[in-house]
């Protein structure tokens, strides 16, 4: 993940076209032709040994032979020669290449050798960036800069576009000039050997031109960077993604219900709604997205007021909305007085609000100012046909001054032909997202609702974290060794559930049996009635084999269930291995559910947590959830809200409802399972029996990586999030002995964050913050919900005498997208200052900055503040003054 030298690339003074030709229809051809006379005020170099001129323009045999270095190379030169250009590129001082050549490895094995090569040609020019190969190229219509073979340019926007796909670029392209729908960028990526989707989200993220983004993605391959990036982008502008191949097929073999049930889309599906991001699954929506998400307010929920004047687009825009679980909003009695006063005696006299065919602009403007007053009203959608009374342009001006102050989105459906043409002008020029019918209107809507509640999500702050049992769970090293020892892959039922027993996960009582004999002792020692359960590492469903027997009562019933249990397996699975039956007892589901809750190794994401109803039919039904771990007490929440069956599991019709609360904190436990065991492939919890006053685990299967046991790999590289760094966890101790927690922080901290900056002055502030601060939930999502892969803020937690526990103190590193260089700061609450706590909390900064491989950290503090820069100067720092800031820097290398 890095952004370096991506300027040379997207903001070249001089570009050199290797492969330049005079022959129309050539790649090489469009390209020259493209830069030149379109705007674009730097050099062009033609490169082709072969002539004098290309296009009339002084030709050169190879980039070493420019008048002066290229800042950027295109590359249109066959596959086999690329590599040689690139190494050439390297020597000559070019530090941005493009290579639009195809005949790389989405040509077969012979390709992917010549994609290497590049490869090892450009590790030869360090800091050399590529875009490609096998790409469209870019355009930046603000410089006048078509680095493509496209035929056209678009006009400047504020709409980054990112496509895994050239042949949609151009067909997009067309569309979005005809639509007049400007850009920021326009960039194919092509096989990303080097610059990834991260790398340009994250330098599209920081361009002042870019207010939101879209991506078209066909797959990943560096999930850890796509979230880090994603996460980050979306914070603060809008990202829209259309993942292409939906329906592609999961694996067919899984070895558990979660494998079968957590499919590839799915899996993608829960990425971008953990990364902020919005996913459309039109691809003519992902424009109409793009502009709403960047001009409009996002709304506090689903509800929208609909203001017409006709009826059956009303009804239209009402299904829409209802169809994709949206709300129509129920006006006050307040609002309905309002407008009865305004309209017609036979107006709707509820949401939609019809204002009547015969509405003059006036009227349409008032009744939308009443709907967007309404407490009650989450947006608003104002349509409007042409009918022979009305005026669509006027009305539009009118929609347009009311959209200018409202506090909320308003949306348009501006429906017809000639017409209306004037008046959508006017809407798009007034910022109101206009649409051409009430359908798209609403599903743009329902976008719109989705990235805010996305947002929300991610910063919604939990409660205090759940404490992980730290006992048993160390006792499985030797465990999962023993399995590698055998070859063994997947976990006896017995052993499954010892792993979930570790994270204190409870688990029915369950004994093994490889006798009838046996099984009769385990079921006397249980207590009838028990349970008898066919045990092989080869059948994942029991059930489906005849391989289950229940509440048997007696010595009798369990010599007989064991005979048949192993029989029916044997016949339905006579390759099988039949290691004998587990032995429980019976458990009461009366008033309880069952669940299914599972991990599914994705070959791109990593760990994938599902929850979903479960027993026999989980399968059938589908009703799951998925989410990226870590898992937090919200997050957790919003997996089982977001069930189909969450009304029920609430309670139904007088049978009660599931403790949450217990639910929520298993999920929880297993978030930890999987974030600390990279060896587990696979888990199945199937049946969870949960209840009003707890959850069971009546079944298990645990699926190992036997080739990942014992070797030591990178702390949580399994897992797409970062999460919580307990490793930079330590005591400090003030100057005057006071011990103190110096640890990063964490969301569930921002209550002792509020507090800590409640408790500074204002000049503590504004030494920190460049000015005030306020206090609130809003704020406090910038520093108390970091990406630990980017971000880190170390607090200093303590328990005075006087008080409860507090921060005393914090300081922040911000590393950049390279992970080179992390901007510093630092806090001391005013009653803490001058005991030592700025210097500890510097000197752990530099220590974790170390650790966490940054190489230089720089800060700017006040020539006032004479004690910050006390301790720079004695943490070696260097100091530089720029008039009213002063620049502080260390070098960690």
């Amino acid at each position: 993940m890095s952004v370096r030298n991506l300027d040379k690339i997207f903001r070249p003074q001089r570009i050199a076209v290797i492969g330049a030709s005079d022959a129309r229809g050539k790649v090489g051809h469009t390209v020259l032709r493209n830069l030149v006379g379109r705007g674009f005020e730097g050099a062009v170099y033609p490169v082709n040994p072969k002539r004098e001129a290309v296009q009339g323009i002084q030709a050169y045999a190879n980039v070493g032979h420019l008048p002066h270095p290229a800042d950027l190379a295109i590359i249109c030169t066959p596959a086999t020669s690329v590599a040689e250009i690139v190494r050439q590129c390297g020597r000559a001082g070019v530090l941005g290449v493009v290579i639009l050549s195809a005949g790389f490895r989405e040509v077969g094995p012979a390709g992917a050798a010549l994609e290497q090569a590049v490869q090892t040609a450009a590790r030869e020019s360090p800091g050399l960036r590529i875009l490609g190969p096998n790409c469209l190229g870019f355009i930046m219509p603000s410089l006048g800069l078509n680095a493509s073979f496209a035929a056209a340019m678009p006009q400047p926007g504020r709409i980054a576009f990112l496509s895994q796909s050239g042949a949609l670029c151009t067909s997009v392209l067309d569309w979005a000039i005809e639509q007049e729908i400007g850009f920021s960028c326009f960039v194919s990526v092509g096989n990303t050997i080097d610059v990834t989707v991260s790398d340009l989200i994250d330098y599209f993220g920081a361009d002042q031109h870019t207010e939101s983004m879209i991506l078209y993605l066909e797959s990943l391959s560096s999930a850890r960077q796509f979230m880090s990036a994603a996460r980050a982008f979306a914070r603060d502008k809008p990202l829209v993604v259309y993942k292409a191949g939906r329906f592609a097929d999961s694996a067919k073999a899984a070895a558990s219900h979660t494998g079968a049930m957590a499919g590839v889309d799915a899996v993608y599906e829960a990425a971008f709604e953990r990364a902020g991001a919005v996913r459309v699954l039109e691809i003519d929506d992902v424009f109409d997205c793009a502009q709403l998400l960047a001009h409009s307010r996002l709304p506090r929920g689903p509800r929208l007021a609909i203001v017409t004047n006709a009826g059956g687009p009303g009804v239209m825009a009402t299904d829409s909305l209802l169809a994709r679980r949206g709300q129509l909003a129920a006006l006050s009695s307040a609002t309905v007085a309002r407008l009865n006063d305004m309209l017609p005696s036979c107006w709707s006299h509820g949401n939609p609000i019809d204002v009547l065919g015969d509405a003059d602009p006036p009227r349409f403007a008032q009744a939308l100012s009443a709907a967007i007053d309404d407490p009650s009203v989450d947006a608003a959608l104002a349509i409007l046909t042409p009918q022979a009374m009305t005026d669509p342009t006027a009305t539009a001006e009118a929609v347009g001054e009311i959209a200018k102050n409202a506090p909320k989105p308003v949306l348009a459906a501006w429906m017809g032909g000639l017409s209306i043409r004037d008046g959508g002008m006017r809407l798009s020029r007034a910022n109101v997202p206009n649409y051409e019918t009430p359908d798209h209107a609403v599903r743009a809507f329902m976008h719109l609702v989705s990235y805010a509640k996305n947002l929300q999500l991610l910063y919604e702050t939990p409660h205090e974290e759940t404490a992980v049992v730290d006992g048993k769970h160390q006792q499985l090293d030797a465990l999962f060794e023993a399995y590698r020892c055998r070859g063994q892959a997947i976990l006896s039922e017995v052993d499954s559930k010892a792993v979930l027993d570790g994270y204190g996960i409870a688990t029915v009582p369950t004994r093994i049996a490889r006798s009838a004999d046996e099984a009769v002792q385990a079921a006397e020692a249980l207590g009838y009635p028990v349970a008898v359960k066919i045990l092989s590492p080869e059948i994942t469903h029991k059930t489906d084999v005849g391989g289950v027997a229940l509440n048997l009562a007696n010595v009798a019933g369990v010599r007989i269930a064991f005979d048949e249990v192993v029989a029916a397996a044997r016949r339905a699975r006579p390759e099988a291995m039949i290691d004998g039956v587990t032995v429980e007892p019976m458990v009461a589901v009366a008033g309880g559910f069952e669940m299914i809750v599972g991990v599914k190794r994705d070959p791109v994401f990593g760990p994938v947590v599902l929850v979903g109803s479960g027993g026999v039919t989980a399968e059938v039904f589908q009703d799951r959830a998925l989410g990226l771990p870590p898992l937090n007490d919200r997050l957790a929440r919003h997996m089982l809200e977001s069930l189909r069956s969450w009304p029920i599991l609430q309670g139904f019709r007088g049978r009660p409802g599931i403790n949450v609360d217990r639910m929520v904190d298993a999920l929880i436990r297993f978030s930890h399972l999987v974030a600390d065991r990279a060896e587990i492939l696979e888990i199945d919890i199937n049946p969870l029996l949960v209840t009003r006053d707890g959850v069971l685990a009546l079944d298990a299967r645990v699926v190992l990586d036997l080739n990942s046991i014992g070797k030591p790999t990178s702390p949580f590289a399994h897992l797409a999030i970062r999460p919580y760094p307990e490793e930079f966890v330590r005591a400090g101790t003030l100057v005057d002995g006071m011990p103190v927690v110096l640890r990063p922080i964490k969301p569930d901290d921002e209550p002792m964050w509020i507090r800590l900056l409640e408790s500074c002055s204002m000049e503590s502030l504004r030494a920190r913050f460049r000015g005030l601060l306020a206090p609130c939930h809003e704020t406090a999502t910038r520093f108390c919900f970091p990406d630990y892969d980017r971000e880190m803020t170390m607090v200093a937690e303590a328990t005075p005498p006087e008080g409860p526990k507090a921060f005393l103190g914090l300081a922040q590193l911000a590393g950049d997208p390279d992970h080179r260089e992390a901007e510093f700061a630092v806090m001391v609450s005013d009653a803490w200052q001058g005991r030592g706590l700025g210097t500890l909390l510097t000197t752990t900064c530099i220590d974790v900055a170390r650790r966490w491989g940054i190489e230089r950290i720089v800060a700017e503090t006040e020539p006032s503040n004479r004690r910050m820069l006390a301790i720079f100067r004695k943490q070696d720092f260097s100091v530089r003054s720029t008039g009213d800031v002063i620049v502080v820097q260390r070098e960690l290398t």
